[in-house]
C-alpha cells in the first residue's frame, strides 16, 4: 500500500522536512546510522494503520548529513523525543547525501518509505502523490514561525509541500596569514580571483589556492556558486529550467578553467566540502567557499585533537567573487541569511554590511525588496545603476539617487519617503503612500 511521505525540505542553502503521511505501512526499524546506498531495503512489514491499545507507534525518519556533528544530534533529539513520548518510538537514519536518493528510492519502491525525510528536492514524490500538504502534518503556531520565503521554496501548485529545517549562509573563507605571505589582495571579482590564485601558487606550490567541490555531496549549491554569481539561475521567471543558459555555461566554463589552470585541490570530482573544510583548517587551502557552520567544524576538529593555538589557522570571510560584468541583483532573502561567522542564528541586517555593494560595481538594475534597509547612499558605489526595487524597507531619502547619470526608475512600495526627488526629476518614482 502507499505511504505518504512527510518532508523536511532541503533546497539549495535551505534545508527542510517533509512529511509522508496516511502510515499505511509500518515504517523500517532502522538504528540511528549512517546507512550505505547498498544497504538493502528491509522487508514489507505488515500494515499497521493504528497502534494496539498499549503499543507504541512507530515514527520513522531519513535525515541527511551535514556534517561530523549530524549523526550526534539526531541521536541526542531520538532519545530525547522518545523520553518525553512514551507512546511514540522514533527511529532516525542519518544518510549522506551521496547515498540518500539511492536509500530513498529503494525503500519507497519496497513499501517501506520513512514516515519523515529530510532531502533538497521532492517533486518526484509529489508528483506520485507520495506526500503531505505541510499544514496537514504542522501545527499552526509552529507553521507561523516559518520565514515565507523558505515556505515558498516548497511551493507547488499553490500548496506547501515542505517545511524548512535549516539555513546557511556562505560565504568565501581566506586564510589571511597565507594571503598576507603571498602578497594577495582579498579578491572581489573572477579576473581578481585568478590573478590571486596564480600568485599563491607561485609563493608556495604546496598549498591549493582555491577549493571546489564538484561531487554530488552538495552539488546544486556548489553549481549555485558560480552561476549565481555571473546572473545565472536554475530556472526563469516562468519556472523553466535554464541550466544551458550563456549565464550558466560561462560560470562553469570559469570554474573548469580554474581547475585545468591547476589552481584548485587536486581532485574536485572526488573530495567534497568536508575534505575541503578539513584542508582548510589544517592550511593546506587557501580559500574556499563554505557555509556559516566552518567555524565552528575547525573549531570542533581543532578540540578533539588538541590543537595548539599557535597551529591553527588565522582567517577571515568576505563576500564571494562575482563575474565583474553582473548586471543584475536580487537579494530579497538576504535578511533571514545567518551570520557566517557565529553558529547561533543571528540574523544578518542588510543596514549592517552595505559595502558588500562595493563589489558589484557594473549593476543596473538591483532588487532588495523587505530586506531591512534604511538608506540608499550606497548607490553612490553603482554609478551604471538605473533601477532599484527597494519595496517595503525603511528608507525614508531618495536624494542619493541624484548622483546617478542614468538611473532611470525606483520602486519604493511602503517606505515613508521624507526627502524626495525634485518635481522636475526625470526619475520615475512608484510608490504605494
Amino acid at each position: 500500500m502507499k505511504k505518504t511521505l512527510a518532508l523536511l525540505l532541503a533546497l539549495v542553502m535551505t534545508l527542510a522536512l517533509v512529511a509522508c503521511g496516511g502510515n499505511d505501512d509500518k515504517p523500517a526499524d532502522n538504528s540511528n546510522t549512517q546507512t550505505d546506498a547498498n544497504t538493502p531495503a528491509p522487508s514489507t512489514p505488515d500494515p499497521a494503520p493504528e497502534a494496539p491499545a498499549g503499543e507504541k507507534i512507530d515514527i520513522s525518519v531519513i535525515a541527511s548529513q551535514y556534517g561530523q556533528n549530524t549523526n550526534k544530534w539526531w541521536a541526542d533529539f531520538q532519545e530525547a523525543f522518545n523520553k518525553e513520548h512514551e507512546n511514540i518510538n522514533l527511529t532516525v537514519e542519518v544518510v549522506s547525501w551521496n547515498d540518500i536518493y539511492t536509500v530513498v528510492n529503494t525503500r519507497i519502491s519496497g513499501n517501506t518509505a520513512p514516515d519523515i525525510l529530510n532531502i533538497d528536492v521532492f517533486a518526484d514524490y509529489q508528483a506520485d502523490g507520495l506526500l503531505l500538504p505541510a499544514k496537514d502534518y504542522v501545527s499552526e503556531e509552529t507553521y507561523a514561525k516559518m520565514y515565507p520565503a523558505f515556505l515558498e521554496q516548497s511551493n507547488i501548485d499553490g500548496t506547501i509541500w515542505a517545511i524548512p529545517d535549516l539555513a546557511s549562509a556562505r560565504a568565501m573563507y581566506y586564510n589571511k596569514d597565507i594571503l598576507d605571505a603571498a602578497g594577495v589582495e582579498v579578491p572581489t571579482t573572477w579576473d581578481e580571483l585568478k590573478a590571486a590564485c596564480e600568485k599563491l601558487k607561485a609563493y608556495d606550490s604546496s598549498i591549493y589556492p582555491w577549493g571546489i567541490d564538484m561531487t554530488t555531496d552538495e552539488g546544486q549549491a556548489a553549481f549555485a556558486y558560480y552561476i549565481w554569481n555571473n546572473g545565472g539561475d536554475f530556472t526563469d521567471a516562468d519556472g523553466n529550467w535554464t541550466l544551458n543558459s550563456d549565464a550558466n555555461v560561462e560560470a562553469i566554463e570559469y570554474a573548469i578553467d580554474l581547475v585545468n589552470s591547476g589552481l584548485t585541490n587536486s581532485d574536485p570530482a572526488n573530495e567534497t566540502r568536508y575534505n575541503l573544510q578539513d584542508l582548510f583548517g589544517a592550511g593546506k587551502l587557501a580559500m574556499v567557499i563554505g557555509p556559516n557552520s566552518i567555524p565552528t567544524y575547525i573549531a570542533d576538529n581543532y578540540a578533539k585533537a588538541n590543537t595548539p593555538e599557535a597551529d591553527q589557522i588565522n582567517y577571515a570571510f568576505a563576500a564571494i567573487p562575482t563575474n565583474e560584468t553582473l548586471e543584475i541583483l536580487s537579494m530579497n532573502d538576504i535578511s533571514i541569511l545567518h551570520d557566517p561567522t557565529y553558529n547561533n542564528g543571528d540574523r544578518v541586517k542588510l543596514s549592517e554590511h552595505y559595502d558588500m555593494f562595493s563589489h558589484f560595481p557594473n549593476l543596473t538594475e538591483l532588487h532588495l525588496e523587505s530586506t531591512g534597509i534604511d538608506s540608499i547612499e550606497f548607490v553612490a558605489g553603482l554609478p551604471k545603476l538605473q533601477y532599484l526595487n527597494i519595496t517595503d524597507n525603511n528608507v525614508t531619502s531618495l536624494k542619493p539617487l541624484e548622483s546617478l547619470a542614468d538611473f532611470q526608475a525606483v520602486w519604493c512600495g511602503r517606505n515613508t519617503i521624507l526627502e524626495k526627488l525634485p518635481e522636475d526629476s526625470s526619475i520615475s518614482v512608484y510608490s504605494e503612500n
